[in-house]
């Protein structure tokens, strides 16, 4: 379950990269979507988490930002498993992660001209997106068809 939610967190990291939204000061990537999967598993952490690493390293992501974007995603992980009970809010660790960890990145890293708040602005916007809005649409999804019994 873990190596087929990595494969598909790497898989649509891919096509956001292919129309430049993976990476960056905007960022919406499609595969943190998948970031709400550990409401229904466990599995999902390590799957995310092993996803977005490989995602960074076969995208050519900084050291650092390989590091760093892949724990941001792993405390997400955790955090959206913590707060599984609470559906509405288990969009927010992933968010806030990010949020917090990746304008770090892309300011001391990737030197990218503009300040940290403006980052944390644009990436949260990206991650609103990705978690908050097609997050809670796989999650409803999901739940609506069951899958919750068949991932358990």
């Amino acid at each position: 379950m873990a190596a087929l939610i990595a494969a598909a967190y790497v898989v649509l990291t891919f096509v956001a990269s292919a129309f430049g939204l993976a990476s960056g000061a905007i960022q919406v990537r499609l595969s943190e979507a998948l970031t709400i999967l550990p409401i229904f598993t466990p599995y999902a952490i390590p799957g995310v988490f092993i996803g977005c690493l490989l995602a960074n390293i076969l995208t050519g992501c900084a050291l650092w930002d390989i590091i760093l974007g892949s724990f941001a995603t792993l405390i997400g992980a955790v955090g959206t498993y913590l707060l599984r009970k609470h559906k509405l809010l288990a969009t927010i660790p992933p968010m806030l992660a990010n949020t917090i960890i990746v304008p770090f990145v892309l300011v001391n890293v990737y030197a990218l001209e503009g300040t940290y708040w403006y980052f944390a602005l644009t990436v949260f916007i990206g991650e609103f997106i990705s978690c908050g809005i097609l997050g809670t649409l796989l999650q409803k999804t999901l739940f609506k068809r069951d899958i919750i019994k068949k991932l358990q």
